[in-house]
């Protein structure tokens, strides 16, 4: 069991849904958390309030990090910061839902940057830093789209489902680092993009999930502590959240 207090995390995509959650459960099990936000910052600043209300202490950097000079000033700050870096939670995403026949190039692109791309960007400036730790973790959160697919979601489906084959790899070339590399795949969680869908479409959804529910943000961060906490023997898997929607 790996002792969490006083290690570092980078949580991508922090400020809100389930990367808010995830920053709140490191940091209640005494991570110190730098909480990445792209544009929101009254969001992650609120964060860092309430993560240092209940005795934490947290540290907002603005970064897209679907951009390579972003990501690296994302992992410079944190070093700079909190002086290591010991979990990097890649969580950063976004939807550009679409059928295929009217999916045009740049939500294509704009899909794979930040749901993809900006996992090599944080992974390769982080990894020196992780490397050095006593257990590093790398966090990757996949979905269930990227395992069974999703209507008009190919560019989403896609970079989810790379996201796990980037995982298993990974882990096998960082396992004698004594990092492991893990990914999260949840199934349809009570965030603000789930809200969005329509009324209709969550009740069929919903209506399919064995659990008839949809997951918490707090779940899917519980299953993050788990793997920073208790994983020390567990590298290159897949930990589905989905309440029994795939098996």
């Amino acid at each position: 069991m790996a002792e969490l207090q006083n290690k570092v995390a980078i949580v991508t995509g922090g400020s809100r849904g389930i990367g808010s959650a995830i920053a709140l459960e490191l940091a209640k099990n005494g991570v110190k958390i730098v909480i990445n936000y792209n544009s929101n910052s009254a969001a992650a600043d609120q964060m860092v309030a309430e993560i240092k209300e209940i005795g934490g202490d947290a540290y907002a950097v603005q970064a897209d990090v679907s951009v390579s000079k972003d990501a690296e000033n994302l992992v410079n700050e944190a070093v700079k910061h909190f002086g290591s870096v010991d979990i990097l939670v890649n969580n950063a995403g976004i939807t550009r839902d679409s059928t295929f026949k009217k999916l045009s190039e740049e939500d294509w692109r704009k899909v794979i940057d930040v749901n993809l791309n900006s996992v090599y960007n944080t992974t390769s400036k982080a990894l020196p830093h992780l490397l050095e730790s006593d257990a590093g973790r790398i966090i990757n959160i996949s979905s269930i789209i990227g395992q069974a697919g999703g209507f008009g979601q190919t560019n989403y489906a896609a970079a989810k489902a790379g996201l796990i084959g980037y995982t298993k790899s990974l882990a096998l070339e960082l396992a004698k680092g004594n990092v492991t590399v893990n990914a999260i795949c949840p199934g349809f969680i009570g965030t603000e993009m789930v809200a969005a869908m329509p009324e209709k479409v969550l009740e069929t959804i919903v209506g399919k999930v064995p659990q008839k529910r949809l997951g918490k943000p707090e779940e899917i961060a519980r299953g993050v502590v788990f793997l920073c906490k208790d994983g020390d023997y567990i590298t290159g898997q897949q930990l589905n959240i989905n309440g029994g929607l795939y098996m």
